[in-house]
């Protein structure tokens, strides 16, 4: 078992997220951190405990029209639209690079459609550098598929199910916030096959310019990420954790240590960082560092202690 060690004492850093061994319990938002190229001057990839990359579809997206990005109050709100160039770039170029290299790639999975989202795991289930999948069922910036397939009880039912036979490989299920109860949408997934839960994805926003009083974003509305999504995150994550028994990858807003503790202590097995790594390339390493500070400060031997933890 992994552990890191600092004035004497060691602290247990690695998980178990539904079968995908982590050295530590931290990967990244997908499309927040491509395959880690352009980070890895800043925070070498082998730190993290997984990669996860950006969502790739099976051809190719070419994404939203611009302007696409608008900064917010605590946060930021995108439209990008799962712009990809398509699996076979995605093995020829970043999982070329991250080979190698000592650290598990999550990739994530979209798709317009239900057979798309088979196709793309079908053209990688050979791969050996690919370790696990996250199903992105939950994106709220295109048109067809993304969230259109996590939010009815009957389609998660269906493409989770047809993804669990296309692969033996960990499979985790991202999830969509804009629901009315998300623990309905996570039973759902769990029954259907999925080994882990990422929650949440971006929340449903909006930006308006008073000034020519039009939208900011092109395509009106856009996901929102950041601190500001927070609260609501943690509270997901903590209602989702007392609904299924399968491990948990809780994102939202973390930028340091102590908002992943947080995550952990409602529910989470492992965390991922997103946006914060736009505003400081080294997040993922602070967070890391930091998780093991406060398992130091608490005389916590096992990271894994954390989980569920929370005392209500």
């Amino acid at each position: 078992m992994t552990a890191e060690q600092t004035g004497g004492k060691a602290v247990s850093m690695a998980v178990d997220l539904g079968g995908l061994q982590m050295k530590n319990p931290v990967t990244v938002a997908s499309g927040t951190y491509a395959a880690g190229r352009e980070y890895d001057d800043f925070v070498p990839v082998e730190q993290l405990g997984a990669v996860t990359t950006k969502g790739v579809s099976l051809d190719g997206w070419e994404g939203n029209a611009s302007p696409r990005i608008a900064e917010t109050p605590a946060g930021m709100l995108n439209s990008i639209g799962l712009q990809n160039p398509g699996v076979q770039v995605l093995k020829d170029k970043d999982l070329a690079w991250l080979e190698g290299r000592d650290v598990p790639v999550i990739v994530n999975v979209s798709g317009h459609s239900f057979e798309e989202y088979v196709s793309v795991i079908e053209a990688l289930e050979d791969d050996v550098r690919v370790a696990a999948y996250e199903v992105n069922i939950s994106c709220p910036n295109v048109d067809s598929g993304g969230m259109t397939f996590g939010v009815h009880v009957p389609s998660v039912e269906k493409i989770v199910s047809l993804c669990r036979a296309a692969t033996d490989k960990p499979m985790i299920v991202k999830l969509s916030p804009n629901v009315t109860d998300v623990t309905e949408i996570a039973k759902a997934a769990e029954a259907s096959g999925a080994d882990a839960l990422s929650l949440i994805n971006t929340l449903l926003g909006m930006a308006i310019d008073a000034r020519v009083r039009k939208p900011v974003l092109a395509r009106v509305v856009g996901g929102l990420s950041g601190p500001a999504v927070k609260p609501v995150a943690l509270r997901m994550v903590w209602q989702v954790h007392n609904a299924v028994k399968v491990p948990l990858l809780g994102m939202g807003g973390i930028s340091s240590g102590t908002d992943a503790v947080e995550f952990m202590l409602a529910g989470a097995t492992a965390v991922a960082v997103g946006t914060a790594n736009f505003v400081n390339p080294r997040a993922t390493a602070e967070v890391i560092e930091g998780i093991r500070a406060y398992c130091v400060e608490q005389g916590v031997e096992d990271v894994n202690e954390l989980i569920g933890g929370l005392q209500c």
